[in-house]
C-alpha cells in the first residue's frame, strides 16, 4: 500500500488556512496550541505538505469562524449546498495584504478613508499600464 499523497486541495486548504489564520493575527504557534498539535505541524498544513484531517480540520474553521467550506474552492463548497462567495484568498496571500487591509479597517475618517482608496486605485492603474501585475479588481 502506497502512503497517500497531497494533492491540489491539500495546498488549496493550506493556503486558506494561512489567509485566514494571519486574518485573524494569531501565529502558527498559537493555532496549534489551539488544535493540539505543533507549530511545525502548522506549518506542514498551510504548505500542503501533510493533510488536515476532518476532525481538525473541523476545529481550525471553529477557531477561526469560518465555516469548513470556506478552505475548500468556490465550486466544490456550491456542490455541498453552500453559498457561492467570491474567492478572496486570492487577494489576501497577496505579501502585505492583510497589514494593509488592518491599517485601512482602523481609519475611523471616512473621508481619509475614500482618499486613501483614491490613492490606490491610481498606483494601481499607473502599474497596470506599466505591465505590472496590480489587481485589475480596484477598476
Amino acid at each position: 500500500m502506497m502512503p497517500k499523497q497531497t494533492t491540489d486541495v491539500d495546498r488549496l486548504v493550506g493556503l486558506r488556512i494561512t489567509a485566514l489564520r494571519k486574518a485573524r493575527g494569531l501565529s502558527q504557534t498559537a493555532l496549534g496550541t489551539a488544535v493540539g498539535v505543533t507549530f511545525q505541524q502548522v506549518q506542514k498544513y498551510e504548505k500542503g505538505q501533510n493533510r488536515v484531517g476532518a476532525g481538525r480540520l473541523s476545529e481550525i474553521a471553529r477557531l477561526l469562524e469560518v465555516p469548513v467550506a470556506a478552505f475548500f474552492a468556490d465550486n466544490e463548497a456550491s456542490d455541498i449546498g453552500e453559498a457561492k462567495s467570491p474567492d478572496v484568498f486570492g487577494f489576501l496571500s497577496a505579501h502585505g495584504a492583510i497589514e494593509i487591509l488592518r491599517a485601512y479597517a482602523s481609519i475611523d475618517d471616512d473621508d481619509l478613508r475614500r482618499d486613501l482608496l483614491a490613492i490606490v486605485r491610481t498606483a494601481a492603474r499607473m502599474d497596470k499600464k506599466k505591465g505590472g501585475s496590480a489587481a485589475s479588481a480596484l477598476d
